[in-house]
């Protein structure tokens, strides 16, 4: 008997034992097979999150990203109809949208209530279930759950899903699985925004280069006509007085400007001789010979910023237009000094003249009508910047006086240059044409 219920007692215990151990292996299996489905579940997140991002990432347009995202959102959780829509800015504009399923009139409602979940959740990213909804926001559509997502200060979305097609609820692992795929989405939004600005500067930057090409076309056809221009003029030159050309450079509308008084000095020049000197020279020499002195006449002209006015064969009118008076006067005297001096120089250069050439030289300053006048002849036209008036006919006069290689002035010459130069008075004449008797010096 004791031994009967000794081995009763021992079965019991093994039985018992078993037990546990069979409870155990059920609670270890149970528990395996959780960790299995999390297993699978995080697999299959991991896929739908590389297969979502892959397809995300291989657009850089907003709108496509968007609709693909949607469509993956839609496909891998099973839902009958979806909505997206992103907001860029403050002013609640929205600037991509996409749709699967809900009909046209239904779009205004699905956006309204973004809106409105957007302005509730304060800028903070989440998933409400429609259970929630219900009992905050009156919705006119079937919506199983709505997600509001700020990505940047400037960008912020909604996605709204119908029920899944199998009809189950959203689980916690599905919301955790949109939340993770919507932080997917910001990294492509951003990189299809920075995609945008680098192609909205490269569009600034071609545009402003073909701004800079047309600018740089135009300087160069400007360039081309100021060299077409300076060629003219430096042709020109040659046979336009540079009054003239200085008056027209002056004027806005390129025209010459009206005659006008100015005061100036006018010095006359005259070759004393010159029809014996051609006549015991002959033509060639003659010509070599008031070549050089002329070259000699110009450089003290030019020096001294005077305008030819008129060459006749052997003489010269000579303008001296600067505004201040005594300037004008000291810039023909000095003119008609250098010349003197040159001239004696070239005499004893040339073996051919047994004297030097008696240039003979009058100067008068004074006010006078000044301007450019233009001459039309059957062989063309001709400019020329010419002074008219009395103070031209009496320094044509003094310089008539004037023998032996003399640069004789008038008193209104002499008053502007007798502190700086040595004059000599030669007393009053009286000229041709000329009603008063005009005081002459003489340059030393």
């Amino acid at each position: 008997m004791d031994a009967t219920l000794v081995r009763q007692g021992v079965s019991l215990l093994r039985f018992m034992d078993a037990a546990k151990k069979i409870e155990k292996l059920r609670a270890a299996l149970k528990t395996s097979e959780k960790t299995q489905a999390d297993l699978d579940r995080t697999i299959f997140n991991l896929k739908t999150l590389h297969d979502i991002s892959a397809d995300i990432y291989s657009s850089i347009e907003t709108p496509s990203i968007a609709r693909n995202f949607l469509l993956m959102c839609m496909g891998n959780f099973g839902s009958k109809r979806g909505f997206l829509m992103l907001i860029s800015g403050s002013d609640g504009r929205i600037d991509v949208e996409a749709s699967l399923g809900y009909m046209q009139e239904e779009l205004g409602p699905l956006r309204r209530l973004g809106k409105s979940c957007l302005g509730r959740a304060d800028r903070h990213s989440g998933i409400v279930r429609s259970k929630q909804l219900q009992s905050t926001f009156p919705i006119p559509l079937k919506v199983a759950l709505v997600g509001t997502f700020f990505f940047e200060p400037c960008w912020q979305g909604v996605l709204i899903l119908d029920s899944k097609l199998i009809e189950e609820d959203y689980t916690d692992g599905d919301l955790e699985m949109i939340q993770t795929l919507t932080n997917s989405l910001s990294l492509s939004l951003k990189n299809a925004k920075f995609y945008e600005e680098v192609w909205a500067l490269n569009q600034e930057l071609d545009a402003k280069n073909t701004r800079l090409e047309k600018a740089l076309d135009e300087l160069k056809a400007s360039m081309r006509k100021i060299e077409l221009l300076e060629s003219i003029k430096e042709s020109l030159n040659k046979f336009v007085p540079k009054a003239v050309s200085r008056a027209i450079e002056k004027s806005p509308t390129g025209q010459m400007p009206a005659n006008r008084k100015q005061d100036l000095s006018v010095l006359f020049l005259d070759i004393g001789g010159y029809t014996r000197l051609t006549e015991r020279l002959g033509g060639d020499e003659v010509n070599s010979v008031i070549e050089k002195h002329f070259s000699v006449f110009m450089d003290a002209i030019h020096a001294n910023h005077g305008d030819v006015n008129e060459t006749a064969g052997d003489g010269l009118m000579v303008l001296f237009l600067d505004e201040d008076k005594r300037t004008n006067a000291l810039a023909a005297v000095s003119t008609a000094q250098t010349i003197q001096v040159e001239v004696a120089r070239i005499g004893r250069d040339i073996r051919s003249l047994y004297k030097p050439l008696e240039i003979n030289i009058g100067i008068n300053s004074g006010e006078a009508l000044v301007g450019a006048a233009k001459f039309d002849s059957i062989a063309g036209s001709r400019w020329t910047y010419t002074a008219r008036g009395s103070l031209v006919n009496v320094a044509a006069r003094v310089g008539s006086l004037a023998t032996g290689g003399q640069s004789l002035i008038t008193r209104a010459t002499a008053d502007r240059v007798r502190n700086q130069i040595d004059l000599k008075p030669l007393g009053e004449f009286r000229l041709k044409n000329v009603r008063d008797r005009v005081a002459v010096y003489q340059l030393l």
